[in-house]
């Protein structure tokens, strides 16, 4: 029977809660959770009750003894702080996205942390989405033809989302929040997983319509390695809580990707049909986190990755440069 890793994490919130559910749910002699700590009390109240064998933690400090890896589910602007003490302290480090809010704050955190910074990784799910699998796997059997531009649709009925109410105090400030870091990051990410390095072009735009409010709007025109990639985002201009697609156009037809998780093919009669075995991101979620953890499993043992790797800290600190500049208009 092989060891387990174990897995710290510090944050109870929606995403803290989804990991810590799916590891679990794994194997035991896979992964291990040895403890989590979140500094809201109610929030630990409610681990306590929920999930009572779970270890819990006095400080993110003592996470650090008896542990792996530490999976970082804090709001944004805490997250260099606690990668830091876990990479002294010898861990990896699974971080939630964002990497960072402060751009120069990342830049120097990589630059003093140097080849240490290889063992984070930051939680991109399109990393092992069974959707993204489908698109590439389309994409590699080259009937498609030379791929023309990418696309990015993002749109909200209200933010923050139904699910995200009890994080209102920061996803909905500009601070920390806002869709484009919290949503429009993992499709840039996406894009320059399959296009290359990012460049944003002059003239985005943005919307800040309430004052001390995060954004309602988002539109630019990028490029991803040599493909034209474009980026629109709103809030208010569907009924759905959470609607989006990522579109690749090329000679020979479109694929696409819509609401996180189904991948689908335009046909010839001009009609979107999804790929065989394709299911909304309800049920893809587990199986992602699954992998998402397997993965991790490799980041802590320093084993070869996979070919579609977790998103390094690099990958995330060049989605990060664009969102931030994005953001400020």
């Amino acid at each position: 029977m092989s060891v387990p890793y174990r897995l710290a994490i510090v944050g109870y919130g929606i995403m803290g809660e989804r990991l810590l559910r799916a590891a679990i749910d794994h194997a035991p002699d896979f992964v291990t959770v040895t403890g989590l700590w979140d500094p809201s009390a109610d929030a630990m109240a409610r681990l306590a009750r929920d999930l009572p064998h779970v270890p819990r933690a006095a400080s993110a400090a003592a996470l650090l003894h008896d542990a792996d890896v530490l999976y970082i589910a804090s709001p944004p602007a805490s997250h260099l702080g606690y990668a830091q003490a876990a990479l002294d302290a010898g861990l990896a480090v699974f971080c939630e996205k964002p990497f960072s809010v402060d751009v120069a704050e990342a830049e120097g955190f990589l630059k003093h942390n140097g080849a240490r910074a290889k063992r984070i990784a930051v939680n991109f799910p399109f990393a092992s989405s069974l959707g993204v699998e489908q698109i590439r796997a389309w994409l590699g059997a080259g009937d498609l033809g030379v791929v023309q531009k990418l696309s990015i649709e993002i749109g909200f009925a209200h933010w923050p989302r139904p699910w995200q109410m009890d994080a209102v105090n920061w996803l909905d400030r500009r601070e920390q929040g806002g869709f484009v870091r919290e949503v429009g990051s993992h499709f840039l990410f996406l894009a320059s997983r399959l296009g290359g390095p990012l460049l944003l072009h002059p003239g985005h735009g943005i919307t800040y319509p309430e004052a001390g409010r995060s954004e309602r709007g988002v539109s630019a025109t990028l490029t991803a390695g040599a493909l034209p990639l474009s980026l629109y985002g709103a809030v208010g201009e569907t009924p759905k809580p959470d609607h989006n697609l990522f579109t690749v156009t090329a000679a020979h037809g479109s694929i696409r990707l819509r609401d996180w998780a189904e991948a689908e093919r335009l046909d010839a009669n001009g009609t979107w049909q999804p790929a065989p075995g394709a299911m909304p991101n309800e049920k893809a979620r587990p199986l992602v986190l699954r992998r998402q953890l397997e993965k991790l499993g490799r980041l802590a043992r320093n084993e070869t990755e996979s070919d579609f790797p977790l998103a390094s800290a690099e990958e995330a600190f060049a989605v990060q440069r664009i969102v931030e500049t994005l953001l400020k208009g």
